[in-house]
């Protein structure tokens, strides 16, 4: 389960964020590419846009399910 107190500090602040268990799977970024971006000099996922209506809510539980580490968190 992700842990909003290891989230990485590139994610914009709001409901989602990527931690620091990311593997850089590429999931999120496959799943949801609107809101997930991936720092490849870190060698991790980010969030780079909050989801606001609930279909771009809805990409992104999709990533958060495709996780296979739990990196991506919900904090609402």
């Amino acid at each position: 389960m992700a842990d909003k107190k290891s989230a990485y500090a590139q994610n914009i602040p709001g409901t989602y964020y990527v931690d620091d268990q990311c593997i850089a799977c590429l999931a999120c970024c496959i799943e949801a590419p609107k809101f997930f971006f991936m720092n490849d000099d870190a060698g991790h996922a980010y969030v780079a846009l909050q989801p606001k209506t609930p279909e771009e809510m809805k990409e992104a539980e999709n990533a958060m399910a495709a996780c296979p580490v739990e990196a991506i968190g919900n904090n609402g």
